[in-house]
């Protein structure tokens, strides 16, 4: 696992040592991706500079060291990320008379490309990864990003140079990194809580997409290059999935599943230093966690950590499944301190603004795991490819139930059920829920009935999810000098005309924009900022594509999402370890923004501030944290929002 960065000035006059030095500085600001080692190559006649920090996992020694340059001296690579199925391809190569100084997968990677091509090696890796790689033959500039999108990739053009790098901090360290905030971007920011690919925070900088690559060539001097071409679609895997599901009974479905899981894990635990995994006792930790000890010889590792608030507290639930699996389970227990002292870090760790507030324990979690191991499994992936959100059971129900009424009608129903608050929803059902049917009783029943009057107004399926997955839902109000902005909330992806299933089309959206746009991202700078390499078997492209493959009536099944999944792991784990309600890492954010982070929320959130600094409505957040304040309304998710982009804007002022 690695950082790298760099530049292409093809029609600059900047010399060797210049360009080796503007790289090695990009790259330097990435030392936490790459703690071990460190390298820059640069080609002046070219004008192309790469730089590198390595995290050492495969190949300790300095025959792994990056930017590395091919066999043939054509090819130089500055590479991010894990290829699990280099041993198979290095024995192919080697069958076919390719030699190799070491034992890295870049080597292996590099040697590919030579002998079978660009293309054909893209389809032939199995991994995450992002790299640069540059062609001295006929000048050209490859960047290319994993499938899924667990590695990130940013590049724009600043000034005469394109630069590119694994984070944008890299690209602030260019002398002339002058870039302006993305006013559009920053309306899809407070749609969605993240920035949505191919966006950035900054006018001209783009991420590259997931399953795309992008070659710059000849005429890069004059700032063109051809559009990203993808070689794996999601769009394309979701639509072959739906149109040829696999027809097994559910027993096959299971076998098959576990068969593919247990190989994705198993090519995971691949490492020269050791390898643990994220345990927090839901279904898709327990999962990997129960696949990786069976597939594993020594010791297991396994980590989480508990929160002192009971209500926010679900390490007993991993503390059960470690015991039943034999694994060495480590938890450390947080108090709120623990989890505030993060909040200073944030906008260095993410670069862009990211508000989704599981930030803090991911990161706390990482950090925990890092002090025993290098590289930690995850079980991230499994609620968007099984259906394990709530909008993937229910959405679907709702939406057939208030679709039989007009829009105006159910807008109407909207208004009246927003008119009390949470809590005094909450006080409506401790004093008369036990009067109501059982299929009336909610767990949050406030929090739900809040969402409920939200979705009601949708026009569409496709709105009602835009609804369900904004964090402001009218975030081009909020944002001072834009005006009407489409698609704020990044689920304008097109959806397979194949997929008619309400949850599966849900899933599909979660698949292109919240996992790689937020949970990816979430993982990717979490685990990095302590030197943590995360891998996730869930995400093998092997898994995903006959995901898509089983019915939805094997992942929801009376309303609840992950059958298939759950019927894996009842073979390694008894029931009670499986039929438990969902949970993540949840935070108590509202009651922290009005008791102990109330003084540095108002700091940030000052209305004459808000004002000079002249990008938000100061009014709209002023009132939004007053109804919070009063508890008229629990607006912590908005509210964390904006916090966290002023806090960005602290760090980084424009």
């Amino acid at each position: 696992m690695c950082g790298f960065a760099g530049l292409l000035d093809p029609a600059g006059a900047r010399g060797a040592d210049e360009l080796t030095a503007l790289a090695r500085t990009m790259a330097d600001t990435l030392v936490h991706r790459g703690p071990d080692d460190g390298g820059a190559w640069a080609d002046p006649e070219a004008g192309i500079g790469l730089g590198c920090r390595r995290l050492a996992v495969i190949d300790l020694s300095a025959e792994g060291h990056q930017p590395m340059v091919s066999a043939s001296g054509r090819f130089v690579v500055a590479y991010n990320g894990e290829i699990y199925n280099f041993a198979t391809l290095r024995a192919r190569l080697e069958s076919a008379g390719a030699q190799f100084r070491g034992h890295s997968d870049t080597e292996v990677l590099l040697s590919a490309i030579e002998r079978w091509g660009f293309a054909k090696t893209l389809q032939e890796l199995n991994g995450m990864f992002a790299f640069a790689l540059w062609d001295r033959a006929d000048h050209s500039l490859h960047l290319v990003r994993d499938r899924l999108g667990e590695k990130p990739l940013y590049f724009g053009w600043v000034g005469r140079a394109l630069l590119f790098a694994s984070e944008l901090k890299a690209l602030r360290a260019f002398p002339a990194f002058r870039a302006t905030i993305d006013r559009r971007t920053l309306a899809r920011y407070f749609g969605l809580g993240c920035v949505p690919a191919p966006y950035t925070i900054y006018e001209g900088i783009r991420q590259l997409m997931p399953g795309t690559a992008l070659a710059i060539g000849r005429d890069a001097h004059e700032r063109r290059f051809a559009a990203p071409e993808p070689y794996w679609s999601a769009f394309g895997v979701a639509a072959a999935g739906t149109s040829h599901p696999f027809g097994g009974r559910p027993v096959e479905v299971a076998d098959r599943l576990e068969d593919l899981l247990g190989d994705a894990v198993a090519m995971r635990l691949q490492a020269d230093v050791p390898v643990g995994a994220f345990l927090s006792g839901g279904i898709d930790s327990s999962t990997i966690v129960a696949l990786m000890r069976a597939r594993s010889t020594g010791t297991v590792r396994s980590f989480t950590i508990g929160f002192e608030d009971l209500a926010y507290d679900e390490s007993a639930h991993a503390a059960a499944v470690a015991r039943h699996l034999g694994t060495d389970h480590t938890e450390l227990r947080l108090t709120a301190k623990d989890a505030r002292d993060v909040i200073p870090m944030l906008p260095e760790l993410y670069d862009d603004p990211f508000a989704d507030a599981s930030q803090i324990p991911t990161y706390l979690v990482s950090r925990l795991a890092r002090e025993h191991v290098t590289v930690s499994l995850s079980g991230d992936g499994g609620d968007e490819l099984f259906g394990g959100y709530n909008r993937h059971a229910w959405g679907g129900p709702i939406w057939k139930a208030a679709s039989r009424f007009p829009v105006p009608l159910r807008g109407a129903a909207a208004a009246l059920l927003a008119v009390p608050s949470p809590s005094r929803w909450d006080a409506f059902f401790e004093r008369w829920g036990a009067l109501l049917p059982p299929r009336a009783r909610v767990r949050i029943p406030g929090l739900k009935i809040q969402k409920l009057a939200a979705v009601l107004p949708a026009r569409s399926p496709e709105d009602l999810y835009r609804i369900l997955a904004s964090t402001w839902q009218h975030p081009a109000g909020l944002v001072r000098g834009l005006g009407v902005l489409e698609d704020s909330s990044g689920s304008g992806r097109a959806i397979p005309p194949e997929i008619e299933d309400f949850g599966a089309r849900m899933m599909f959206l979660d698949l292109v924009t919240y996992l790689p746009d937020d949970i990816l991202v979430k993982l990717d700078r979490a685990s990095m900022g302590v030197s943590l390499e995360s891998r996730v078997p869930i995400l093998d492209h092997r898994v995903v594509e006959f995901a898509w493959q089983i019915p939805v009536a094997l992942k929801i099944r009376n309303r609840t999402g992950k059958w298939i999944l759950r019927e894996v792991l009842r073979r390694y784990v008894p029931d009670e370890l499986v039929d438990r309600p969902k949970a993540g890492f949840g935070l108590p954010l509202g009651a922290w923004l009005r008791g102990p982070l109330r003084s540095w929320a108002e700091a940030l959130l000052a209305p004459d501030r808000i004002e000079a600094e002249g990008y938000l409505d100061a009014r709209l957040v002023n009132d939004c944290w007053s109804q919070h304040l009063s508890g008229g309304r629990d607006l912590e998710y908005q509210l964390w929002a904006v916090l966290m982009f002023q806090a960005w804007l602290e760090a980084y002022p424009s």
